[in-house]
């Protein structure tokens, strides 16, 4: 088990233009006042190799920069991000992948792509949702133990999304890959199953939930950094 502690700050600095002035008129704001206003983003959880650790919360909630935060602490030859990998234009998707066809078909399905025509497109032709879907299938594929998704399943229609909510699962607890994922929808955790749930609302401290093992924690008191 590792225990990860992550903690980004944002304070507010630049020019005043003559608009940004009279905005903050009409709020009632002064430099100062925005200079003091600073933005701490703060969390710690407990992972263990074949967790899914699951950030949902509003847009703009600071879910993104958890992930980030989280990314970071993991050695760059150990991880993968969906964001990362990048789309072929000159082969099939069924030639993307190494090993046998039904080893293949195997990871490509995992990943919610079984759709025979899909298969044997290129993957530059493919919708924005299987261009998704084939980045996870990839990031499965590489072997590594860390997997990184913001926006996790937010191009998928919810049932497809729900699918592969559950194939993400099966995979993380079979393969003993850690998912670290990011996302505004919580429809899918019934079927994502997450060991960790962090909750991030627009304001306030995030709350870090457990499945079954270790006791809740909030970040209200946790960084010391953010004093």
């Amino acid at each position: 088990m590792v225990t990860y502690s992550v903690c980004r700050r944002f304070g507010w600095d630049g020019q005043v233009s003559v608009k940004a002035a009279a905005v903050m008129r009409m709020f009632g704001l002064t430099t100062e006042r925005l200079r003091e206003g600073t933005l701490c983003h703060s969390c710690e959880a407990e992972v263990e190799a074949g967790d899914i650790v699951y950030i949902t919360g509003p847009s703009g909630a600071g879910k993104s920069v958890l992930l980030r935060e989280f990314e970071q602490r993991v050695p760059a030859g150990e991880r993968v991000n969906l964001q990362e990998i990048a789309i072929p234009v000159d082969r099939r998707v069924v030639d993307c992948f190494e090993g046998d066809v039904v080893t293949t078909l195997r990871q490509l399905s995992a990943a919610g792509l079984n759709d025979v025509r899909c298969l044997l497109n290129e993957p530059a032709r493919l919708s924005e949702g299987q261009k998704w879907r084939f980045r996870l299938a990839a990031a499965m594929a590489t072997g590594r133990k860390f997997v990184f998704a913001d926006d996790f399943c937010c191009e998928l229609d919810r049932v497809t999304a729900a699918v592969v909510s559950y194939n993400v699962r099966k995979f993380a607890s079979r393969r003993g890959v850690t998912f670290f994922l990011a996302s505004c929808h919580d429809d899918v955790a019934s079927d994502l199953a997450p060991d960790v749930l962090i909750v991030k609302e627009s304001s306030g401290p995030a709350e870090v939930i457990y499945k079954q093992r270790r006791r809740p924690w909030s970040d209200a008191a946790s960084c010391g950094n953010c004093k």
